[in-house]
């Protein structure tokens, strides 16, 4: 039986000819990540275990996004934590504010990513880079540790769900909506601990943004990783940039697949996942025009927080005003998307319509800082968890849509349909 794009991925950093799904292997990392959060709980782990140096100081990354610039005594605690270890062993991916970015826009931008990468991270979204043909998959800060000192992680390899995009997408239709789609269709467990690998003609209308996106919500379907294969669209994005020897795996015409779907995507209308989970999805058909008033639209995160996400948002927005009562925040996922964003002139567009532009940060996501929800608050926003209290109090509710659908939606104070603004 032939293997899966994720299979090949990890039997090639095992030393091994082959691997099946249910295998238990040890793999060699190329890259370990880590944040202010779930870094200093590794460190801890690492310091426990005696150990005197790390298997790598160019294979690992540390990224001060959560709490950054720091929001409160702990958080500043942490980063110090953080700080004095990557000092002390000389890390030299480390990532802090003036130099940081969200973490998993961030390390692609960096290049510390690529085809072919096998990559752990003590954050659940390091799925992300799967959009550049990388294996790479959230772990806990003590796999943070033991990979930090070895190099090293083991892996029961993951079984796979085949999904055939194919068609051209309608305007105002984003990776968001794929996967918002995806979710809805199969359930936030539909894909419990398997790789989501996305393929078809389809492909080529999604830049790399909206791979990166897609990827990244993997977890958000229970899944280990999500991956794309290497193609046009990926070489442009990685070459000059991706600082490791790129190596592109595809998937046997004999792999062996769990499920398999085929998504129209000329078909895809903008979706919303409603409270207070992913899967709960609805197309802005199914949502009544004046249903949903808004307090607040977030456009950013690690999700919806590159270039091409301000563009959408700006297009809405331009000439237009927030509406009264809503507050929008938008937040660049790098330093080098934030430039890019303002000479363009794109910050001229958010504040002239009354929102305001944030360093990057994880932020309101989690409930960090920078927009959190009080009592009884409604927020539509690009991340990509509407779990109860994910963005503040537990009786707030939280909308997951596309940079479009939020910008449109700041617009009028209520969910709305991108084309009707």
């Amino acid at each position: 039986m032939g293997m899966t794009m994720s299979q090949k991925i990890l039997a090639a950093h095992a030393g091994l000819d082959s691997v099946k799904a249910g295998q238990l292997i040890e793999a060699k990392l190329d890259m370990v990540l880590g944040n202010d959060i779930t870094s200093p709980v590794a460190i801890n782990v690492f310091n426990d275990g005696k150990a005197t140096s790390v298997f790598d100081n160019t294979k690992i990354a540390m990224v001060m996004d959560h709490f950054t610039p720091n929001k409160d005594i702990k958080a500043a605690q942490q980063c110090l934590e953080v700080r004095q270890f990557a000092d002390k062993y000389d890390i030299k991916n480390f990532f802090d504010v003036g130099q940081m970015g969200i973490e998993h826009s961030l390390l692609p931008e960096k290049g510390l990513v690529g085809p072919g990468s096998l990559c752990i991270g003590a954050d659940s979204h390091t799925c992300t880079y799967g959009a550049l043909g990388a294996f790479s998959t959230g772990v806990g800060s003590t796999d943070m540790a033991a990979g930090m000192i070895s190099g090293k992680a083991w892996f029961k390899v993951p079984s796979a769900i085949k999904f055939n995009l194919t068609g051209k997408p309608a305007q105002y239709i984003s990776g968001k909506d794929v996967i918002l789609h995806i979710i809805g269709m199969i359930g936030v467990d539909g894909a419990l601990y398997k790789s989501m690998e996305f393929v078809g003609d389809g492909l080529k209308y999604l830049n790399i943004d909206d791979r990166l996106c897609i990827a990244n919500m993997a977890i958000e379907a229970g899944a280990k990783n999500g991956i794309f294969p290497v193609d046009d669209i990926t070489r442009a994005y990685t070459e000059g940039r991706f600082t490791g020897v790129p190596q592109e795996f595809a998937a046997d015409d004999d792999a062996e697949y769990d499920e398999e779907y085929t998504i129209d995507l000329s078909k895809l209308r903008p979706t919303v996942a409603f409270p207070h989970l992913p899967e709960n999805a609805r197309t802005v058909d199914e949502i009544g025009e004046t249903e949903v008033k808004i307090d607040q639209a977030v456009i950013g995160s690690c999700t919806n927080g590159r270039i091409s996400d301000l563009r959408a948002a700006a297009e809405i927005l331009k000439g237009k005003k927030v509406a009264k009562g809503v507050r929008c925040i938008i937040i660049p996922s790098t330093q080098s998307v934030y430039l890019q964003a303002m000479h363009e002139g794109l910050f001229d567009i958010f504040i002239n319509a009354g929102a305001v532009v944030s360093t990057p940060t994880c932020g309101p996501c989690l409930g960090g800082h920078m927009g959190i929800l009080a009592k009884g608050e409604r927020s539509i926003s690009t991340t990509n968890r509407n779990f109860v209290g994910r963005m503040g109090h537990v009786e707030s509710e939280v909308y997951l849509s596309s940079p479009a659908v939020a910008a449109a939606s700041a617009v009028t104070g209520y969910i709305t349909d991108p084309a009707k603004v």
